[in-house]
């Protein structure tokens, strides 16, 4: 059987310890196994962490310690899907913490370069299609965000 999922390349060698912090504080997530670098690898200690497969919130992900010049960017997400403001606050906080850092509409980076948008799910319900103007104007509104601000989003939607 085929099977696809992300194969993430750390750049900074914190595959490892990424895949921890994951299992740790996101609900459905795990470190599945952690293979050791072999002699001779071009920029791996031998014995480091090489290989991490890991699972975050279901989905099955393959992290590797790939040396100082290859480094994750923004072209690449997870997906973080929230129920309300308290839950918005709580990842927000926790992925932007210790060297993470904030971006614009919900999207931001943690301390290992991973990008994550943090997306309740009433922006969802709220801007539907984009179609009518209610959801046009939650579009707008949050576009004009860094972290959703549910209330805001629903003040706008009403307003329209």
């Amino acid at each position: 059987m085929v099977t696809v999922r992300p194969h993430l390349w750390f750049g900074n060698n914190r595959a490892g310890e990424a895949a921890a912090f994951y299992a740790e504080h996101i609900p459905g997530s795990s470190v599945e196994s952690v293979v050791k670098a072999p002699k001779d690898v071009p920029g791996a200690e031998p014995g480091a962490d090489f290989v991490v497969e890991f699972t975050v919130a279901g989905l099955p992900v393959i992290g590797l310690n790939a040396g100082p010049d290859l480094n994750l960017d923004e072209a690449f997400s997870f997906f973080l899907s929230v129920e309300g403001q308290d839950e918005v606050d709580h990842y927000w906080d926790l992925l932007t913490a210790d060297g993470g850092a904030p971006g614009p509409c919900g999207w931001c980076k943690d301390k290992f370069g991973v990008s994550w948008q943090v997306i309740p799910k009433e922006l969802e319900r709220l801007s539907g299609t984009y179609s009518t103007p209610a959801e046009i104007a939650t579009m707008n509104a949050m576009l004009k965000m860094g972290k959703i601000d549910v209330a805001a989003l629903k003040a706008a939607h009403d307003a329209a």
